[in-house]
């Protein structure tokens, strides 16, 4: 069967729809360079509480992350700052509802919002600066699985060699039936918007459902 993502998933906060309306989805390190005052430092340290900026935009907390439990699954000499700084530079999407709602429920009472994408779309416009990951990347708790920057296989690689890109130490590569958990695309998407067919609101302890709107 062809290897491919035609759905994907952002969910953000609701004080950020607004701008992303206006602007579209850009990367925390994008967000952090565009607040005035904001020192670029910021996208290789470690957010233990979520940021408001003051542009008045969110930028999530990487609490599943702390820096000890991840320097012991990084491999390749990256240190924990490195890992920030990649995960920073990039715009996140889920493949699978599943995961979505595991980060809904770590979002607690506050309000979200669900944009679901035709990624097939938007793949054919920011392919060339697309990854998929086999694994959560933004999460270092309990058994980590180990990382390293081939965890983010290029999109056209993956569509055409499966996990082969991914180097991990001496380990086979991963089966290609292994499904991808992340989307990222390098940067931005200004005109997010364009491939969105649906938006949902999620009030407290609501669950996302695919298919609603």
């Amino acid at each position: 069967m062809p290897r491919g993502i035609r759905t994907a998933f952002h969910m953000l906060d609701a004080g950020n729809f607004p701008s992303i309306r206006e602007y579209g989805l850009m990367s925390a390190s994008r967000l952090i360079g565009a607040t005035e005052g904001s020192s670029r430092h910021a996208s290789r340290s470690h957010r233990p509480e979520s940021q408001r900026l003051a542009s008045g935009i969110l930028i999530r907390n990487q609490k599943p992350m702390p820096q000890k439990a991840l320097a012991r699954c990084l491999q390749d000499g990256l240190a924990p700052e490195d890992w920030f700084e990649l995960l920073n530079s990039k715009v996140f999407f889920w493949v699978d509802a599943g995961r979505l709602n595991r980060q809904r429920r770590a979002c607690g009472t506050s309000t979200q919002i669900v944009l679901t994408v035709d990624a097939a779309r938007l793949l054919a416009r920011y392919g060339a600066q697309a990854t998929v990951t086999p694994i959560n990347t933004g999460n270092a708790m309990r058994a980590a699985a180990p990382r390293n920057r081939t965890t983010f296989v290029p999109y056209q690689r993956w569509i055409k060699e499966g996990w082969a890109h991914e180097k991990l130490g001496r380990a086979a590569t991963r089966a290609s039936s292994h499904k991808p958990v992340e989307l990222t695309i390098d940067d931005a998407v200004p005109d997010i918007m364009d491939y969105v067919t649906a938006v949902v609101t999620l009030r407290a302890g609501e669950p996302f459902r695919p298919g609603s709107r």
